[in-house]
């Protein structure tokens, strides 16, 4: 009867354990060795990941898998692994040693867990992302560490989707904590509300939003938590396993080309419950560059002492235009293309009028000069060698083809400088040919030598915009007695996207009437000054000056200012 009773309490616990559905973050990834000690009197020379579950219920780990995209490893073996329990997961060939620290499964297809970075996730028997950690060698805070024989640790166990913030190298002597608590453990409250960084469309239906951390699913799912412009309605809202720091939206139609839009983001929280503050961002669909569409407009190729060389782009085109089609690149002695890296594995877009800046050390271009846009500095492995003296930029898209080209030369710095170091060479004009030494200069004094991210301090619009505007007539007189009521001021371009702003001044320089702001301006047209003020009250006699300012999208810019005279023939 004893036996019996015992029998049916150990098939109850069997039910029950497998009758709990595990939660997201329910089993968590507690503990990773990627870089084991090669001669250590105390740890094995084996990478491994410890597992602890951070639940009040017991999970038989049957079927469960640890992956890192290349590498994933299934158990084959039945373990119960209780509340507030560890256990060590590593490749076969270190289960033995490991075991001495705790209960240890050996697996094949164990995750390569690379040196500097990696990503990995612990799935369900049913394939569910229970956990996810993308680390990288920045995480272990600490150079001696970083080089080997030290696991990374989880600090807050209560706040496991937080990234960076709650990881660290191992602070046991031994160089980590296989089977037991972690050393750095202890509280570390998520009390930062998530960012969104970046929107882009993955093709005409559908648009992925990147947050700068993992997000609660249940409310990311949300889709009346995004509005978009344009009348575009969000069918449909998909979080992304398995980080969840990714949202894939479903528009009700296809989206436009060469069309931006904007997306605004509310309610959504990350794991810890703090909610987003409203957010907005552009997206649209991205187009292959074409030759001449972005630009070289700054280049650092000699930096300062712990600094980085970097190279900005402009985009002058009206294309959006994804850092993933780029490629930069220098030339060998015998004059090939060479050394060539593309800008980026993800979709940066780069809208029309943004800047961009490409470095290998995004923290030293931060530390040395003024930084006005973070989100636009793109980190690369390496950058193509820059020399001091001279060298070639090249910017290429994925066709091979060469947007730009610079060969530059430190004797086109500005002739007073004692020293180039620290010191970059800013283009002048954005619409004159890249090769012209005359439209380089050295970045000024006061901006810190330097303008990563924002205008040039050197930067001259060019003034050539090809129009005309025209006034009618010379005298007008604004008493309704249907003669000359109106002063007429017509345009003609010879292409559309121009857009203007005129405004009306008194014979002494004051401000009388905001006439058009920001007006979209066809290849033709007209606007009309009925002689009223700002606060609709007729003016006096007199004459007036019309200023009108007329910009293009690609940075062409021009004045035009013109006498008028108000005449009153009724008094």
């Amino acid at each position: 009867m004893k036996n019996t009773l015992l029998c049916l309490l150990t098939l109850c616990c069997f039910l029950r354990i497998h009758a709990q559905q595990p939660a997201r973050y329910a089993v968590l990834l507690h503990e990773i060795m990627a870089n084991p000690p090669v001669s250590s009197p105390v740890l094995p020379d084996s990478k491994y990941i410890e597992l602890y579950n951070a639940s009040p219920n017991a999970y038989d780990l049957y079927e469960w898998k640890i992956s890192d995209g290349g590498n994933t490893a299934v158990i084959k073996e039945h373990f119960i692994l209780l509340p507030d329990n560890f256990v060590i997961i590593c490749p076969t060939s270190g289960a033995q040693a490991l075991s001495a620290f705790g209960s240890t499964i050996g697996v094949s297809r164990f995750p390569a867990l690379r040196v500097n970075s990696d990503m990995v996730w612990l799935l369900s028997d049913e394939d569910i992302v229970i956990h996810a950690v993308q680390y990288n060698r920045t995480w272990y805070e600490n150079d001696v560490k970083s080089a080997g024989g030290w696991s990374l640790e989880m600090m807050d166990t209560k706040n496991p989707c937080s990234g960076s913030s709650n990881w660290k190298a191992s602070a046991d002597a031994r160089g980590g904590t296989p089977g037991a608590a972690n050393s750095i453990a202890g509280n570390n409250k998520d009390e930062t509300a998530p960012q969104l960084l970046r929107a882009y469309a993955t093709d005409s239906l559908h648009v992925l939003l990147v947050f700068d951390e993992s997000l609660d699913s249940l409310q990311a799912a949300v889709k009346a938590n995004y509005i978009c412009s344009d009348g575009v309605i969000i069918e449909q809202a998909a979080p992304q396993p398995p980080f969840f720091n990714t949202v894939q939206l479903k528009p009700d139609k296809p989206l436009a080309k060469n069309k931006i839009y904007t997306l605004q983001v509310k309610n959504v929280s990350d794991c810890s419950g703090n909610i987003i503050n409203p957010s907005a961002v552009k997206a649209g669909r991205d187009e292959m560059p074409e030759t001449g569409d972005i630009v070289i407009n700054e280049i650092l190729f000699n930096p300062p002492a712990n600094g980085s060389d970097y190279v900005e782009l402009y985009n002058r085109s009206n294309h959006i235009i994804s850092a993933k089609t780029l490629y930069m690149a220098n030339r060998n002695s015998a004059g090939n293309i060479n050394s060539m890296k593309q800008l980026g594995s993800e979709d940066l877009l780069i809208f029309p009028g943004d800047f961009i800046v490409i470095t290998d050390n995004v923290v030293a271009v931060k530390e040395q000069f003024l930084v006005k846009t973070p989100g636009a500095l793109i980190e690369i492995t390496t950058m193509p060698s820059y020399p001091n003296a001279s060298g070639t930029v090249v910017l290429l898209n994925t066709l091979g083809e060469v947007i730009d080209e610079l060969r530059y030369d430190e004797k086109w710095h500005f002739e007073l400088i004692a020293d180039y170091k620290g010191v970059s060479l800013e283009r002048i004009d954005y619409n004159l040919p890249t090769q012209d030494k005359n439209n380089w200069h050295s970045a000024a004094a006061d901006a810190g030598y330097g303008t990563p991210t924002y205008q040039n301090s050197q930067f001259k619009a060019n003034e050539q915009l090809q129009g005309e505007i025209n006034i009618s007539p010379g005298i007008f007189s604004p008493d309704n007695d249907g003669h000359d009521d109106f002063l007429t001021i017509t345009y003609r371009f010879p292409e559309p996207g121009y857009v203007c702003n005129i405004t009306v001044f008194d014979a002494r320089g004051r401000t009388i009437r905001y006439l058009v702001r920001n007006g979209i301006c066809g290849t033709e047209g007209y606007f009309r000054w009925d002689g009223l003020d700002e606060k609709n009250q007729q003016t006096s006699m007199g004459i007036y000056i019309i200023l009108t300012e007329v910009y293009s999208l690609n940075g062409r810019t021009k004045k035009f200012k013109q006498a008028v005279t108000l005449a009153r023939l009724r008094q």
